[in-house]
């Protein structure tokens, strides 16, 4: 890889006596996915926020394009196009499709909310990702969950971030919905933006990573192509079942 998008170098994060990361190392290219793995309690939500800007690491380094990079709050991460899709999606029920992927920049006539534009533009985002909803009038509550995902995803995009983080997003979904999940994944990564994928279904990771970063009790353990893992293997490297120094370097 030439020089990654993002590094994260030996990123440290303590809760009070409690040590969730122990120096953590992990790269991303453009237009890369990858993998975090890792089983509870490994810290992979924990690194995550810290590169989302809702948590401050203790120590350890974050490099932008090569250039050091310390966020005190989400918005530090924005600015440097960092974005997440939390595992709660983080969606208003009661509002409807346009609304809730325009929420808080809504685009106006004059004083007010043009809702046509609003609607005419949510179309035309969701088509681009080929994101399938009834109406851009149905409220969120209306949808199914795999929907309700690709509305997120399609938020997040919309901010045309260069890193996209995306915390469990085949959780509880149907066959087919996995598959728009997954196929939204390689469109986005298509764009040139690298993503992040934080999954517990092993089975996704082989359809969409490039590279798979294992970590175990608050550490970076493994970083391998995802070509040279099958499940096996990499269950073994999450477990730390039977794996020697040299095997998971």
């Amino acid at each position: 890889m030439s020089q990654p998008l993002v590094e994260l170098s030996g990123i440290t994060k303590s809760f009070g006596v409690v040590r969730s990361l122990r120096g953590v190392d992990l790269r991303l290219g453009a237009g890369e996915v990858l993998g975090l793995v890792g089983d509870n309690g490994a810290g992979k939500s924990t690194l995550m926020k810290i590169l989302a800007g809702a948590l401050e690491h203790d120590g350890g380094e974050i490099r932008i394009d090569g250039e050091p990079k310390r966020f005190a709050s989400p918005a530090d991460a924005r600015r440097e196009r960092i974005g997440i899709v939390y595992q709660d999606l983080s969606l208003c029920d009661t509002l409807d499709v346009a609304s809730n992927l325009f929420l808080g920049r809504e685009p106006k006539r004059g004083p007010f909310i043009d809702r046509a534009a609003m609607h005419h533009k949510a179309a035309e985002m969701l088509s681009e990702l080929h994101v399938r909803v009834r109406s851009t009038y149905q409220e969120i509550g209306e949808l199914s969950g795999g929907q309700r995902q690709a509305v997120a995803i399609a938020r997040a995009v919309s901010f045309e971030p260069r890193v996209l983080i995306l915390d469990e997003p085949t959780a509880a979904l149907a066959v087919a919905e996995v598959r728009q999940t997954l196929r939204m994944i390689h469109e986005v990564a298509d764009r040139g933006v690298g993503v992040i994928l934080i999954t517990h279904r092993l089975q996704d990771l082989f359809e969409v990573c490039d590279r798979i970063t294992v970590m175990y009790e608050g550490r970076s353990v493994a970083d391998r192509p995802v070509d040279e893992l099958d499940i096996e293997t990499l269950v073994k490297l999450i477990t730390r079942s039977g794996i020697d120094a040299e095997e998971a370097a």
